[in-house]
């Protein structure tokens, strides 16, 4: 179990960082939880869940909306089925689908579902190929949709299902779940969005598939933490460690090709290249996810290091560079347990 150290002040350079991104985004709150050497070194909440007059402050039961975050705990429900014996991570697709698009499934594996490799991209209302399977990388939503059907097809069980059985339940994680976003719920940060933002989409299912999945910072660093550990809390293995270890190892069929590395949708840093969104000196082994709210999970096993940052601003204002942004957040966290970023 992770302890609370009150004094430490480390990391202030963080959450300076993190109050001047939810300035540059216009975000109308935000939140940042670093954990450190098994301590919880920043834990920090501000502004508002919403900008109508009376809204509700952030605090540490605010849930955000993830976004692309939550493909680590699709990521999860993928090796929990590998694992157990469901499928192989090399195991063909068309085994598992019966649709329309089965000649561009040709030669897809579920390796290239999980690293962005697959190469599927919707066109003119099909589904088709645009490389061939492995060759090249391309950040496509075809593959989130095939991974959950294949994983209640062969489980029995939906991702949620996997995900609240495995995780949510046993590690007692109360602000974590997908909800129904036509419904009201009075701990919820509004997603602040133009109105015209042709990403955004509203779902009522709940079962693990969709982009409505709500977090707390404290959760999602917990789950980081979990990740960290390799399934161990409170010193009991609780996740077998080869589940972890698939989901955050590289996975790339070709690791040598100059594309991004992915363990189980998770950005794995290899190299530094123009579009990496790891910063440039975080070392090589370190691992993050970061979603569309530009809410970030970043993991730095080398340091010990878990860093969550949330905002509830779904893309970005003009002139925001969100690549440089993220890369300075994952430097700045990395250099702090180095340098010491304590205000003198």
């Amino acid at each position: 179990m992770l302890l609370k150290d009150e004094d430490s002040k480390m990391f202030e350079d963080v959450y300076t960082h993190v109050k001047e991104s939810a300035e540059k985004l216009g975000s109308s709150g935000a939140a940042l939880f670093i954990t450190h050497n098994d301590k919880i070194v920043t834990e920090s909440y501000f502004g508002k869940q919403s900008n109508t007059k009376h809204a509700r402050d952030v605090k540490a039961d605010t849930q955000f909306h993830i976004a692309s975050v939550r493909k680590s705990y699709i990521g999860f429900a993928a090796a929990y089925a590998i694992h157990n014996g469901y499928f192989s991570v090399d195991d063909p697709i068309r085994g598992f689908v019966e649709d329309s698009y089965l000649s561009a499934y040709e030669e897809v594996t579920i390796r290239h579902l999980l690293t962005h490799t697959h190469g599927l991209i919707k066109a003119d209302g099909k589904l088709v190929s645009e490389y061939k399977p492995g060759e090249s990388w391309a950040y496509r939503g075809p593959s989130i949709e095939l991974l959950t059907r294949i994983i209640k097809k062969t489980t029995g069980k939906s991702v949620a299902d996997i995900v609240k059985e495995h995780v949510i339940e046993p590690f007692g994680f109360k602000s974590t779940e997908w909800l129904k976003m036509s419904q009201p719920h009075s701990k919820i940060a509004n997603t602040i969005r133009d109105k015209d933002n042709i990403f955004w989409t509203e779902t009522d299912v709940v079962d693990g598939s969709g982009m409505n999945m709500y977090v707390s910072a404290k959760d999602l660093a917990f789950w980081g933490y979990l990740h960290l550990t390799e399934g161990k809390w409170g010193g009991k293995q609780i996740i077998p460690r080869e589940i972890i270890q698939m989901a955050t190892s590289i996975q790339t069929p070709d690791p040598s090709l100059p594309i991004h590395k992915n363990g189980f949708l998770w950005f794995v840093k290899d190299t530094n290249h123009t579009f990496n969104q790891i910063g440039d000196i975080v070392p090589k082994g370190s691992y993050q996810l970061l979603g569309y709210t530009n809410v970030a999970l970043l993991i730095i096993p080398e340091e010990n290091v878990v860093a969550v940052r949330m905002f509830n601003r779904f893309g970005s204002t003009e002139g925001y560079d969100y690549l440089q942004d993220i890369r300075s957040f994952g430097d700045t966290v990395y250099k702090c347990p180095i340098k010491d970023c304590r205000t003198q």
